[in-house]
């Protein structure tokens, strides 16, 4: 029996040898493929995008590669360089000191430094988030300084990492039981290393981060696949759908899409009550889980929890194309557009509220129609979400409508959330700011160099810094231009030709556009040009001859033809003044207007008014005469509009007063892009003003 114990012990242990050395070549296998296809596919084909549709069977308009499209002048090259020179050095300062603490955190967990975790439950993605925003930046400027440290910051990350994959600092470091409440956002820092990691790899080639998210989503596939019932209900800010899509899109390994999926499936099947995962107030509506996606027809709960999750919603869809996600997500889609967006594109209605169902409510989407302009929410996070929510949708429907949301997002009530200088930021982003407004813990009066729930500003950042990916996609036969803004375009059509294009514009203070063919195939092909839906009357020419197209607002206008080096389209898009007023259901608009010029939503500022006037005293006039010029030394260069106004002195005091001895003042005003506001100092602002009928 000794003997037979010994020979059976002996075979075990050969067995493990033989099992360990079998693991450590598949593991070197799928690096060697890895780095193959970095060789490969990364220089040769379209797999480099900042999210990779390029094989993605459902998708009309496909990625570029990272880089193939770089801002050369105007506006968005503008914030590039401030992105470059400001925002991704400052941000990288405060979160790898004691401030932002991030980096502690994972010298903490990796035992190189002593200390407790500091910072929200989600901080370590906010980090993730900013090395994707350098990852991009590298990718335009390959200054290897930013690689190396990236690298040195990658070697602590992976060492903070458990044997087991596991990797979240908060949970590592306050000892507690991993995927015990939902709250703590692991789903959601899981999704964003999975996505920093992918665009590392993609930009770079190395594997080094990849390995890490790879380890990391193994660990996730093997507690969430088998599907405990403990863990019905654990999806909370799902960033890790589109991350396991971007790891599927990088590794072909289906277990990742089949994880993504099963998260989506998760959600509306468990009874809508407190449990020990989760919360008594995080529950329902709030988190999306009373009714199952594919049966949703309006967007509901906390506004960045929604977007991810639709947006990821999306990119399952890309690779699926299962008709019932999309019908749905068409559904949330305009639900959210004609009832819920707000004129800046700004999403978050409230930051307390109640669902149509009548659940609780937290920093979300509300009823259709309830659009406050002093208490919105508008969260950055949650705007940048919507425009991220319509570059997948654009993608796999290829209707200009969802970049026309992009755009009006970025314009908007994205870049309002970062001051123009590139370091300090606004975390809500609300229509109308008065003197003495009450706010909450997330508002501030004037934008802040640093705020303790710190994940806007990375996610603004990343999104500059990649914004030139948005601004073309690839067509069955041809390119789409999403974006208009001066860049250089050279990339490879989907059947493998090389194109390179030129755009030259001062756009969005312009609406005249020209764009050069520097090369390209001699077979014909397709140059979609997008017609903003607020553009009525554009115009098209080739070498100076009209386009027999149609310039139709709010869709792509399709050229094909035989290009040839050299030639040149002229769009011109006309930048009208333009009131607009809102729906009559919403309340807190009616009898108001607000200013419109192309895609930029203007709002009037006290530093443009007499000292000591109160922003709630000011009145358009309907006939107001309304004009616009480039100012180029204010607030960094924007076009500005002025116009007549009316002030009305009121002294008058009270709750409800009589209507009587209205006393007015004219005021020439000036209008300014609501994105640049809080600019010159704390100020009140608003976007919506009341009409006076004559």
């Amino acid at each position: 029996m000794k003997l037979i114990k010994h020979v059976l012990i002996v075979l075990f242990s050969m067995a493990l040898i033989v099992s360990c050395k079998q693991n450590k070549k598949n593991t070197e296998d799928k690096n060697i493929a890895l780095n193959t296809r970095t060789s490969k596919d990364l220089n040769l084909d379209n797999s480099k995008g900042a999210i990779n549709t390029a094989n993605s069977p459902h998708v009309k308009l496909k990625s570029l590669n990272i880089g193939d499209c770089q801002w050369t002048d105007g506006f968005w090259a503008d914030k590039f360089k401030v992105a470059e020179e400001v925002m991704v050095p400052y941000m990288g300062e405060v979160l790898k000191g004691d401030t932002g603490h991030a980096l502690n955190n994972f010298k903490v967990a990796a035992s190189l430094k002593e200390g407790k975790h500091k910072g929200m439950n989600w901080h370590d993605g906010d980090f993730y988030k900013w090395m994707e925003a350098a990852t991009y930046i590298y990718a335009i400027n390959k200054d290897e300084k930013i690689i190396n440290e990236l690298d040195g910051l990658i070697e602590i990350i992976g060492k903070a990492q458990q044997d087991n994959g596991y990797l979240q600092t908060q949970i590592q470091l306050t000892k507690g039981e991993p995927f015990s409440e939902r709250r703590y956002h692991e789903m959601y820092n899981s999704g964003h290393l999975y996505i920093a990691a992918c665009i590392y790899y993609r930009v770079t080639g190395k594997t080094n981060f990849l390995d890490i998210a790879i380890k990391h989503a193994d660990n996730l596939y093997a507690t969430f696949q088998p599907q405990p019932k403990e863990l019905a209900r654990f999806g909370f800010n799902q960033v890790q759908i589109m991350g396991l899509v971007e790891l599927y899109r990088t590794t072909k390994d289906k277990r990742y899409l089949e994880l993504a999926e099963i998260f989506i499936n998760m959600r509306g099947k468990s009874k809508v009550k407190p449990d020990p995962t989760v919360r008594f107030n995080h529950i329902g509506d709030m988190t999306q889980e009373r009714t199952p996606l594919r049966k949703s027809d309006e967007a509901v709960g906390h506004a960045v929890l929604a977007l991810y999750y639709y947006a990821g919603a999306a990119d399952v869809y890309a690779e699926t194309g299962e008709k019932a996600l999309i019908d749905a997500l068409d559904k949330i889609w305009r639900n959210i557009v004609d009832k819920k967006m707000f004129v800046t594109g700004a999403c978050g209605q409230k930051h307390d509220g109640g669902s149509s169902n009548r659940d609780f409510v937290h920093e979300a989407f509300t009823i259709d129609y309830e659009m406050h302009n002093a208490h919105a929410y508008n969260e950055t996070c949650a705007n940048l979400c919507n425009a991220m929510f319509n570059y997948r949708m654009l993608g796999v429907k290829g209707e200009s409508k969802h970049a026309d949301i992009m755009e009006l997002v970025l314009y908007n009530s994205a870049l309002s959330g970062i001051s123009l200088e590139g370091n300090s930021y606004f975390y809500t982003n609300p229509l109308r700011r008065t003197t003495g407004h009450k706010m909450g813990i997330t508002d501030y009066p004037d934008r802040v160099p640093y705020i303790p729930c710190f994940c806007c500003p990375p996610n603004l950042v990343r999104t500059i810094a990649k914004s030139s990916a948005w601004a073309y996609s690839l067509s069955e036969n041809g390119v789409a231009v999403n974006l208009y803004g001066g860049n250089k375009l050279e990339t490879k059509l989907i059947d493998g030709s090389t194109i390179k294009l030129k755009q030259e514009t001062n756009y969005p203070w312009d609406g005249n556009i020209k764009i050069t063919m520097d090369e390209c195939k001699k077979d014909p092909f397709d140059i979609l040009l997008r017609i903003p839906d607020w553009a009525g009357s554009s115009k098209i020419m080739i070498n100076g001859k009209t386009a027999n197209t149609n310039a139709k607002p709010g869709n792509f206008a399709v050229i094909n033809r035989k290009w040839q080096k050299g030639d040149v389209i002229s769009l011109s898009l006309p930048m009208n003044i333009k009131l607009l007023e809102g729906n009559p259901l919403i309340e807190e608009v009616r009898n108001q207007a607000t200013i419109k010029r192309g895609p930029v939503v203007y709002c009037l500022e006290s530093p443009d008014l007499p000292k000591n006037t109160d922003i709630l005293d000011v009145y358009l006039p309907i006939k107001s005469e309304l004009t616009a010029i480039y100012k180029p030394d204010l607030l960094g260069g924007v076009t500005a509009i002025s116009g007549n106004v009316k002030l009305r002195e009121n002294d008058q005091k009270g709750m409800y007063r009589e209507l009587s001895n209205l006393k007015w003042k004219n005021h020439k005003a000036q209008f300014v892009p609501y994105f640049a506001w809080s600019n010159r100092g704390e100020s009140e602002m608003s976007v919506w003003l009341p009409l006076i009928l004559e």
